[in-house]
């Protein structure tokens, strides 16, 4: 079954320097082992492909049922040196809520979604 982020968290991001910071927030408990199994470094980091020169570093913090995300080179050397529109970051949240998982049935029926697509 496909979910967008976007269904099921919320985000906020911004600039640490020339990383981007993303935060994604389930918007439900249940839904957070799905952010977990399927929000991965490495889905994030295709779902940016050609806009990082960097890696991407995730980080759990289940006590706020979010994940947090570290997007190295995003920001053409940061907001004092970029000529990027968006030099502090903050739409990276919002890229990011547009990104579609493909989570398994069992998944989605254990986190309630099941029948809701």
């Amino acid at each position: 079954m496909q979910v967008r982020l976007l269904d099921i968290a919320h985000a906020r991001s911004g600039d640490k320097g020339d990383t981007a910071n993303v935060g994604v927030i389930a918007l439900r408990p249940e839904w957070y082992p799905l952010l977990e199994r399927y929000v991965t470094r490495d889905a994030v980091a295709a779902h940016f492909t050609g806009q990082l020169t960097g890696g991407v570093v995730r980080f759990e913090l289940p006590n706020l049922g979010a994940l947090n995300f570290l997007l190295h080179g995003a920001l053409d050397g940061g907001g004092t040196l970029s000529l990027k529109t968006d030099a502090q970051g903050k739409v990276y949240s919002t890229a990011l809520l547009r990104m579609v998982i493909d989570v398994s049935e069992a998944d989605a029926r254990a986190a309630g979604l099941a029948g809701t697509s």
